[in-house]
């Protein structure tokens, strides 16, 4: 004689799946981006990259200053008085600090500020998006940037993307360790589920893999 599970063990069952389906997803969970205005807070100080357009001003000096000058992608940059300097890894404030002292072996107490005018975004401090999107794309990453802003970026997920099963790789900088975390892109972009948005670190990769069927 045949015999069927019982409702509650049908119920039992079925909280199991859900349960071996949410593992098979794999990956921590990122806390829900914060939307309120007590979230919005400076990113870590930003590092020059290559060819990110800066601007250099000498007081006083304007022969000595140099304006929108891109630096190089060996890293360094040239202004009038000082050649090759290492820009590359330095703070805007290491920078002016550095050029200060090169310029202190010609003139008299000089006074240096450097702004970043387009910042292409240090390797380290890019967020990268690849595999199953409108675009795969390195963004400069850039102070509360969450999940939602990298991928209206890129140009959101394609036709064949498995969204739910995408991932966030992120280095642990207290481990040395690289972090797996599970995203929920298609929650996020295609049924507008704000709660799975989340905040982006600088030197996070997104990888969304392509639907199996």
């Amino acid at each position: 004689m045949l015999t069927f599970p019982s409702i509650p063990r049908l119920a039992t069952l079925s909280v199991s799946a859900l349960a071996l389906a949410a593992c098979a997803a794999g990956g921590k969970e990122l806390p829900t981006a914060n939307y309120s205005s007590t979230a919005i807070a400076p990113s870590e100080e930003y590092t020059i990259g290559p060819l990110d357009e800066i601007t250099i001003h000498v007081w006083r000096n304007p022969e000595l200053s140099a304006d929108k000058v891109r630096v190089r992608p060996d890293g360094r940059l040239t202004i009038p008085l000082v050649q090759d300097i290492p820009a590359v890894g330095k703070t805007a404030t290491q920078l002016q600090d550095y050029i200060a002292g090169e310029l202190a072996k010609y003139i008299e107490q000089p006074i240096v500020s450097v702004i970043v005018n387009t910042p292409e975004g240090n390797f380290t401090q890019q967020v990268r998006i690849i595999g199953a999107t409108g675009q795969p794309a390195s963004l400069p990453f850039r102070a509360n940037m969450t999940v939602l802003d990298a991928m209206i970026a890129v140009g959101g997920l394609n036709e064949f993307a498995a969204g739910n099963r995408a991932k966030l790789i992120r280095l642990d900088r207290d481990s040395g360790e690289q972090v797996e975390y599970r995203l929920r892109l298609s929650d996020l972009i295609r049924r507008g589920d704000a709660s799975a948005n989340v905040l982006l670190m600088p030197g996070d990769t997104i990888i969304i893999p392509e639907s199996r069927f």
